[in-house]
């Protein structure tokens, strides 16, 4: 009896510790089908320009997708998902590719790039764009050349929400 509860409990422990493997190796990210849709427009990122965003969820198969950066930052800041939730974030990295076509396998984790905020460059369907760059050098070298200012991960979310406050959203 003792032999048998000790296998089980082992056989328990390794099924445990390959699905949490697992999991660590599933969070990678993915490259949008042709069919691919932005989470909240509904429509396919290939009729969008600039850089796009994927967030993929723990225990869920597939990212959400999102036609831009800002659309991917405004579903993790307001509490949508909780950052524990969270197994991968990641945006675009404009440093390669172009506005209208950024490059494929490009990807880059959102809580580690940098952002410019204040820029001008829209997104598809309106509304500032925050402009992601793996490294800071090449984020200060576009906002140098398109305007707008260097934001790290957590104080882009600050200037999301408080523009939201300033337009008459947001708490």
């Amino acid at each position: 009896m003792r032999r048998g509860l000790t296998l089980v409990l082992g056989l328990a422990l390794s099924l445990a510790a390959c699905g949490e493997e697992s999991a660590k190796m599933a969070a990678v990210p993915r490259e949008p089908g042709p069919d691919a849709t932005g989470f909240y427009c509904s429509m396919t990122l290939k009729e969008h320009q600039g850089p796009k965003g994927q967030i993929l969820l723990k225990g869920v198969g597939d990212p959400f997708w999102f036609s831009s950066v800002r659309d991917a930052l405004t579903y993790v800041n307001h509490d949508l998902v909780s950052d524990a939730d969270v197994a991968g974030f990641w945006v675009n990295d404009m440093t390669e590719g172009s506005w209208e076509t950024p490059a494929p396998k490009s990807w880059i984790d959102a809580r580690s790039a940098w952002f410019v905020v204040g820029s001008g460059k829209e997104t598809a369907m309106g509304g500032l764009e925050a402009v992601p760059f793996k490294g800071r050098v090449a984020a200060e070298k576009f906002a140098s050349a398109e305007g707008g200012r260097v934001a790290d991960y957590e104080s882009v979310l600050r200037a999301l929400a408080d523009e939201e406050i300033e337009k008459g959203g947001g708490t």
